[in-house]
């Protein structure tokens, strides 16, 4: 029963989905939390954090276009949301906001669980916070040969540069074992919803391929990679993880594997 003393959990998006409302309000209401989740989109990224201290909101995920836009209006970054420069969860203690990177986190705890080969190569397609989050997790778990590759030249080399990496602006007669998708390429939804980020002979030669696309969980670059029989890792995944990250942040409660799972099953319907 919602009442005074609810705590309002939130999330800001430029396209909000159903998953983190599901996941989060299906633990709550497991554990006895009172605590209720909801899902808001903005055109004016500074009010809206400058709300979430006003109102007292407990705590924020942040998604794209603002993962970078938020950080004007924050008290302070943990140290991996500083280094990489995106943030993704904002946590409200009496009012000062302080912002974390569950990204980073996520993607970190994927490469140790897939044993991913520090010494394989690597192409990361994207520029964005979420890119930032990613080519550092890569970076910090001893991966030296990556490539980041983005259609924004600027902001593709800033984020190479920003971890020694190579910058590149073609995909012509290039290859890597690890391919990691960070657009919204294969996003439902999107414009682009049914493309592949990654033209089907690059795909072919590599040996992993990584879509950090949560929804649909079976992206169509995850689709074709598997049809080609090469590892996969999904944004699924990725959502999973670094929700749970947020809901111990916001609630200082650990859930157990098995209901963890059960709340992203829950989430993933109608999502």
């Amino acid at each position: 029963m919602i009442n005074k003393d609810t705590q309002l959990c939130m999330s800001l998006s430029g396209r909000p989905g159903n998953f983190g409302t599901r996941f989060h309000n299906y633990l709550y209401e497991k554990l006895g939390l009172n605590f209720v989740y909801k899902a808001f989109s903005t055109q004016d990224i500074e009010h809206a954090v400058k709300g979430v201290r006003a109102l007292g909101i407990r705590g924020c995920a942040v998604s794209m276009p603002f993962k970078e836009s938020c950080i004007p209006f924050l008290d302070e970054l943990s140290l991996s949301a500083k280094a990489i420069e995106s943030v993704n969860t904002i946590v409200n203690t009496d009012g000062y906001l302080k912002a974390y990177n569950t990204d980073y986190i996520a993607i970190e705890k994927l490469i140790a669980k897939y044993q991913l080969d520090p010494t394989a190569s690597v192409i990361v397609f994207g520029s964005g916070g979420m890119a930032k989050a990613v080519v550092a997790a890569f970076k910090h778990s001893g991966f030296e040969n990556l490539k980041v590759y983005a259609r924004n030249k600027q902001t593709g080399q800033y984020l190479a540069n920003l971890y020694g990496y190579i910058y590149i602006d073609t995909l012509e007669s290039t290859q890597a074992d690890i391919l990691v998708n960070v657009t919204p390429i294969g996003m439902v939804g999107g414009a682009e919803a049914n493309s592949l980020s990654f033209p089907e002979t690059l795909i072919q030669q590599a040996n992993v391929i990584f879509d950090v696309v949560a929804l649909p969980a079976e992206t169509p670059l995850i689709n074709y990679a598997q049809s080609q029989g090469k590892q996969t890792v999904s944004g699924a995944e990725v959502i999973v993880l670094q929700a749970v990250e947020q809901f111990e942040l916001y609630t200082g409660v650990r859930p157990s594997d098995e209901l963890i799972a059960e709340a992203a099953n829950f989430a993933r319907q109608n999502s």
